[in-house]
């Protein structure tokens, strides 16, 4: 471990956020936020928004790329002129960085993606970090999760994803781009029905028995992220099947009044 810039854990068992140690950062879930795209949505987490838009299933703009029994699955991975924070990226196309974000999130989400359903096609996954303070990868994978489900993509279950650090003894979860620099961390995205997990990164060596303590710490906050992200969706479902019944009153109305005159 580095040696700290900030006060990892203060005299109170507070975080440099005023944190505890098992505390998420505030959240904040978005569908359909893209106009032009599939499927669409921004998540923050703490300090760090993300856009993600969904692309297709269309046409491979290489036809020599297109297999003949299921979807192949690009992920563009770009940062916003504006955006605000650090975050350990660089605004540049071809940052090494972005580079490995984006082919984690391809790795996390080819076995779920059922892909089968769309032969001969191309699904697109456009990142867009828009603020970056830390969990760039796992707020990339919880807002494909919701955009892919916007789109009405079919996938096996909700990914979701969490990062966990290690002070001394005391796990942290979901950390803060100072966190990140300054704890051996692990990042985990998983399959919340059956646990399973589809990701897990650590940039430096842990010790098994903490390994694991953090793993199981990481999947239960994966299944709180689930709750959350679930309501989103039923809310956004809810209105468009409001939306719905209205216009189909509309038309009902409309149909009866031609017949009257």
């Amino acid at each position: 471990m580095s040696s700290s810039r900030i006060e990892i854990l203060n005299d109170g068992g507070l975080r440099h956020d005023a944190r505890r140690p098992y505390e998420l950062r505030s959240t904040s879930f978005q569908l359909n936020t893209h106009p032009t795209a599939e499927g669409s949505s921004t998540v923050t987490q703490g300090l760090t928004t993300v856009q993600v838009s969904i692309f297709g299933p269309r046409e491979p703009r290489q036809r020599s790329q297109a297999s003949h029994d299921k979807a192949i699955i690009n992920v563009e991975v770009g940062v916003v002129p504006w955006a605000q924070g650090g975050g350990g990226i660089k605004r540049v196309r071809g940052d090494k960085r972005l580079q490995e974000i984006g082919a984690s999130i391809r790795q996390t989400f080819e076995p779920v993606i059922m892909t089968h359903l769309y032969p001969r096609s191309e699904i697109t996954i456009n990142v867009q970090v828009l603020s970056a303070d830390g969990g760039i990868l796992p707020t990339s994978i919880n807002a494909t999760t919701l955009a892919l489900i916007s789109s009405g993509i079919s996938i096996l279950d909700y990914i979701t994803s969490i990062s966990i650090g290690l002070y001394l003894k005391q796990p942290l979860l979901d950390l803060s781009f100072l966190e990140e620099q300054d704890l051996p961390n692990l990042i985990i995205s998983c399959l919340t029905n059956s646990n399973k997990i589809t990701l897990a990164q650590m940039e430096t060596r842990l010790h098994i028995d903490r390994f694991e303590e953090m793993l199981n710490l990481g999947l239960e906050a994966c299944k709180v992220l689930k709750i959350e992200m679930e309501l989103i969706v039923k809310e956004q479902t809810e209105k468009i099947v409001e939306r719905m019944n209205v216009k189909s009153i509309i038309s009902s109305n409309a149909s009866g009044m031609n017949i009257d005159e």
